[in-house]
């Protein structure tokens, strides 16, 4: 059987820092190993029914939250053809390769998107985002949707912020927030930051393999699908996922192997506290930019209050090629870089850190990292991973160690 961590003719395994998928605990692997149940059985209903509750208690939410056998793009999907309709007007920021994949998506579905250009190295202008609220007289927009953390460059996004600038302007749109990369990572409270719906995955912070994705909702979303909203839908219609009076429900025979992973990754997360999660994250991103900056290399976020604790996007200097140094640190050192997208595919790397890490694994890849990049000829200095130490140590936060990382 093929097993991507060994390293034929090798010794050791892959360290993998993809910012998803992400490594899979052997607790959460053994977890989807359980023989398959009868879905309607109250033995299977009972641990979904769990997980559903543990889920919603990690989004900080009340409201009824959709999960669908789906990837994350399923979720971008079912947030947009549930409360808004063909024509309806939408504002979009330019954060970097995904929000431009979510515009793109919209425009397909018959929105009309007005997309707020941006530089791919910072987040949503929660001022440029009031101003075109403001102007909006006839109250036309019906959404702002925002990537809080965008994957292919690094940078998070200011939720609260937009929401005070919505608040500011006093209009009636709907938030719709793409929490892919940063929820169960990086702090997340759906409620008191009254997003109306969030778009969610199970392959990045949960741990799990791609093919469970959630909507959190409002009150005001589901209002939204019932009456005004609406593009034609079947599989993505909210209101088949749901139970009655906004309960855990099935359209389809669900996947039974990730419920059974997604109750185990929530059990492991919660043993651990989400608040020493965020921080766990927070502690070994910090140390990641410690070392980019003593290998004097470029990151791609610019703001350092918008830097993601889940991905860190580099630039190497010019004439030098990412995916060389990747292969480099894939096939001779077994750490898997991930390569950067849109934007800058040419030029940089990035370095997923988020899931199942602790700071042993970050050092080690750091460690190597450093080394690739030397024997790959790049231009930089040495005392990358000096640095992370001497951050990690600034840094202690004192969390209890995630159990089964490895």
């Amino acid at each position: 059987m093929f097993d991507p961590t060994e390293r034929p003719g090798r010794p050791g395994w892959q360290f993998l820092h993809t910012p998803g998928p992400t490594n899979i605990p052997r607790r959460i692997v053994s977890a989807m190993a359980a023989p398959q149940s009868d879905h309607r059985s109250p033995e299977f209903l009972a641990i979904a029914g769990h997980a559903y509750a543990r889920l919603k208690e990690l989004l900080g939410t009340k409201s009824p939250v959709v999960l669908m056998s789906a990837p994350g793009h399923g979720a971008w999907e079912a947030a947009l053809v549930n409360p808004l309709a063909p024509g309806d007007r939408i504002i979009m920021s330019e954060t970097g390769f995904f929000s431009q994949r979510w515009k793109e998506m919209a425009e397909r579905l018959g929105l009309q998107v007005n997309y707020l250009p941006g530089d791919w190295r910072t987040g949503v202008d929660a001022n440029r985002v009031e101003e075109c609220l403001r102007a909006d007289a006839t109250g036309s927009i019906k959404a702002v949707c925002v990537v809080h953390n965008e994957t292919s460059t690094g940078v998070r996004s200011d939720l609260p912020a937009v929401r005070a600038a919505m608040d500011a302007a006093g209009h009636p749109a709907l938030l719709i927030a793409d929490v892919i990369s940063s929820f169960a990572s990086s702090p997340y409270y759906h409620d008191a930051w009254r997003v109306d719906v969030c778009v969610g995955g199970s392959q990045k912070g949960l741990m799990l393999p791609p093919g469970l994705a959630f909507n959190a909702l409002s009150d005001r979303a589901l209002e939204a699908a019932r009456t005004s909203g609406g593009c034609p839908r079947y599989f993505w219609d909210w209101n088949e996922h749901l139970g009655p009076e906004g309960s855990l429900g099935f359209i389809s025979t669900p996947a039974i192997p990730l419920w059974y992973g997604l109750a185990t990754a929530l059990e492991m997360l919660f043993e651990e506290g989400p608040e020493q999660v965020f921080a766990r994250h927070r502690r070994l991103a910090r140390s990641v930019r410690a070392a980019v900056a003593a290998w004097n290399l470029e990151l791609v976020s610019t703001i350092p209050d918008e830097h993601s604790d889940t991905v860190t996007a580099i630039l190497l200097p010019e004439g030098n090629d990412p995916n060389a140094f990747r292969t480099l640190c894939r096939e001779q050192y077994g750490v898997a870089l991930a390569a950067a997208i849109g934007r800058w595919a040419t030029n940089g790397f990035r370095i997923g850190h988020l899931g199942a890490l602790s700071e042993a694994m970050i050092l080690g890849s750091l460690g190597i990292t450093e080394l690739a990049l030397g024997e790959a000829g790049v231009p930089h200095e040495a005392g990358g991973v000096g640095a992370a130490l001497a951050s990690l140590r600034t840094n202690q936060a004192r969390e209890a160690p995630l159990r089964a990382v490895g």
